[in-house]
């Protein structure tokens, strides 16, 4: 659409239809009434951004394609819009969906104890606004689906964070039979949880079984910057209380999200954004309310970490202005005020019989693990905190300055997770798993774990996934979920088929029962010498499997991953341009399965982060509604020039929950920088910077107004 809002009156594909190469074309008319979710139809007749999708083309190649898509005429009924939560908010303003443009009409609201009394305690309240801007994921592959349809069958080949989830939706949307789909998810050439199920699969689809011809559909650049998801803008309001001794009494947070268009996870992003504020500071009275408002622009989505990022970025930049408030060092405040391994105060409202969620409001339950203070001193100590005021320089064009956050987050317990084992005739054995390896790693830890409680080596397990044909039910690969739930599931699978293969092998060998049989690379070997390869078993016992349903969590403990960041940078003041001299990244992941994977993971996430801090926000013109740098050649995005030097660590943890020990680590190294790098920012200069990215312009601008 070239309109950011308006109404289809009609379609004329007459003329496109006539080429040769053209073999059927789709419109908001011809479509039906499936709908991939509850305010996305297939295709509809109302556009609600610039690059909404209007019409849908099968040709024989893409110069057909490109030269029918010319030849569609639609006429446009052009409507008022939005493209700023202000104005959408506004009285009178067109409503973007027949509900209105607030999202159920109004904010989520979580609270604990009473803000008012809390604030009513306080010897001090401090108050700010913060702003954070659209942050497209950049993925180097874009959205593709191929879709073939044989008369009763659909299969669909398609990067995929959630293969069972996508036949859901396809079943749903084209009303088939999900027993007469198949999802293949091949690797993914990266996504950050932004690849939820857009349209592409499912016009690919219709276009395949309306023709009868495999039909693929490949967004280009433009198209994966509007037609795919972002990271959502904010608006947030913190205010906090405090004694003159330092302690909390009360934060109160209200934050309004730019969802774009449609909806999509905007109910989970804008929950997450409030968690820290709800749970990362010791405080009986908190309170968050959460706003999630339609504009006309491209869909805000899931992206790495969700609303964590942006609401980290408010809380931690409040509190170190807080610290100065009290002439308090910002470490010292951190130190006395996180939440302990007690938890929150409170009392308990979780029956005693149910797990505890992993975002709680409630006080009275304990962390399974929490070692967030170690991490605070072990960052600390690596970044030189203590000669923290001996590194600035008053004289010159360079200030020098060390700035630090901290954060918490949800720590792997996800949904139901299924697993099967098996030994197989060649002596090998078989995880089949329905989840999705999406870049994280996750099947290199989840077959460690296997490997490890079976007793064999990681190489003799074949990993079976990405089929939904031959693949148990699986959640999708969200939430830094997948090492902690999938892990669990493929640990019990493997402890079961170690007992399995033991009584299988105390038969072969001809022993009456199974005391002193253990498993070893080489096969199932007894105390007495006796002993049975692997594939000779196989050839005995036959198919020897397992089958496990795992549902994640604790009904006594949170289960939450914890960290600290800390940032020393230059700024040169003349420029506006920062530099950052070290970045030390200290994290409670639990026990750490694969180190370098994990290190990994955490250096890729803080640089990720660095086009959020300082440079990435998708711009909209707002008297048309045109996104003006849906490209890479204007979207600026950090390169290998722009990575910092990144000290990682790991506190000595061991979550007594998760497998292994291990807890969430994929999301957490998103969140902390920056608010690291706002709060080192003002060490140097003396200027606090809100609102992101810290451009150069916004840096010099913030400098002059300061003079």
């Amino acid at each position: 659409s070239p309109h950011p809002h308006a109404n289809i009156l009609s379609i004329n594909v007459q003329p496109a239809l006539k080429m040769a190469g053209v073999h059927d074309i789709l419109t908001p008319f011809n479509v039906g009434v499936g709908k991939i979710a509850p305010d996305v139809p297939i295709l509809d007749t109302k556009v609600r951004f610039v690059g909404d999708e209007v019409a849908a083309i099968a040709a024989v190649n893409l110069y057909e394609a490109d030269t029918a898509i010319d030849l569609i005429k639609v006429s446009y009924d052009v409507l008022p819009f939005s493209t700023n939560i202000d104005t959408s908010l506004e009285m009178g303003n067109p409503k973007i969906h027949t509900q209105g443009n607030i999202v159920n009409g109004g904010p989520i609201v979580e609270a604990r104890g009473n803000v008012e009394e809390g604030f009513g305690q306080a010897d001090y309240i401090v108050e700010d606004s913060f702003t954070t801007p659209d942050h497209h994921p950049a993925s180097l592959e874009p959205r593709a689906a191929l879709a073939s349809w044989d008369g009763t069958r659909l299969t669909m080949w398609k990067p995929s964070r959630g293969i069972h989830a996508d036949k859901a939706i396809l079943a749903a949307a084209l009303d088939v039979n999900p027993n007469n789909i198949s999802v293949i998810g091949p690797v993914m050439g990266a996504g950050y949880g932004s690849k939820d199920e857009t349209r592409t699969s499912i016009l690919a689809a219709l276009l395949s079984m309306r023709t009868g011809r495999p039909v693929k559909l490949e967004l280009n650049r433009e198209e994966e910057f509007l037609a795919g998801r972002r990271r959502h803008s904010t608006s947030t309001k913190i205010k906090m209380g405090v004694k003159k001794d330092g302690t909390v009494t009360a934060v109160h947070v209200k934050t309004v999200m730019d969802t774009g268009a449609y909806l999509s996870s905007g109910p989970g992003v804008v929950r997450r954004a409030g968690q820290g504020a709800l749970y990362l500071y010791r405080c009986p009275n908190v309170k968050y309310e959460g706003q999630i408002v339609y504009t006309n622009t491209p869909t805000a989505g899931s992206y790495r970490a969700l609303g964590a990022p942006q609401g980290h970025f408010a809380l931690e930049s409040l509190s170190d202005q807080i610290a100065e408030k009290l002439n308090m060092d910002p470490l010292k405040f951190r130190l006395m005020n996180h939440v302990g391994p007690e938890g929150q105060p409170g009392e308990r409202a979780t029956p005693k019989n149910q797990i505890i969620d992993t975002q709680p409001v409630e006080g009275g339950v304990p962390f399974s693990s929490n070692e967030l203070r170690q991490c605070l001193i072990l960052g600390a100590d690596a970044i030189g905190w203590d000669k923290r005021d001996q590194i600035t320089t008053p004289t010159g064009p360079i200030r020098r300055g060390i700035g630090m956050s901290m954060f918490i987050y949800r720590g792997g317990p996800g949904g139901q997770s299924n697993a099967e084992m098996s030994l197989d005739k060649d002596g090998c054995f078989t995880l089949n798993v329905g989840f999705m390896d999406v870049g994280e790693g996750s099947s290199t830890v989840v077959l460690q774990m296997a490997a490890d409680t079976l007793g064999v080596l990681p190489q003799m397990i074949r990993l079976n996934s990405g089929n939904t044909d031959n693949t148990p039910q699986s959640p999708m690969t969200a939430g830094s979920t997948l090492t902690f739930s999938a892990g669990q599931a493929a640990v019990r699978a493997a402890s079961q088929l170690a007992r399995v293969v033991i009584e299988a092998a105390s038969e072969a060998i001809g022993l009456t029962d199974t005391e002193g049989l253990y498993i070893t690379p080489d096969g199932v070997c007894s105390m007495s010498g006796d002993g049975v390869k692997f594939a000779d078993l196989a050839r005995k016992a036959g198919l020897l499997k397992t089958a496990v349903s795992v549902t994640p969590g604790s009904k006594d403990y949170i289960v939450n991953s914890f960290g600290a960041h800390f940032a020393e940078i230059e700024v040169d003041i003349e420029t506006g341009y920062v530099k950052i001299i070290k970045y030390v990244a200290v994290h409670d992941s639990g026990r750490i399965i694969n180190p370098k994977m994990a290190e990994g993971q955490v250096r890729g996430g803080i640089s990720q982060m660095m086009g959020f801090t300082f440079l990435e926000d998708m711009e909209i013109d707002h008297s048309s509604g045109v996104t003006l740098n849906a490209s890479f050649l204007e979207h600026k995005s950090p390169t290998i020039m722009e990575y910092p030097e990144i000290e990682v660590i790991f506190a000595d943890s061991i979550d007594p929950v998760g497998p292994f020990g291990a807890k969430s680590l994929g999301e957490t190294p998103c969140i902390a920088p920056a608010p690291t790098i706002a709060n080192a920012l003002y060490h140097a200069t003396g200027v606090r910077l809100n609102h992101l990215p810290f451009t150069p312009d916004s840096v010099l601008t913030a400098l002059k107004r300061l003079r």
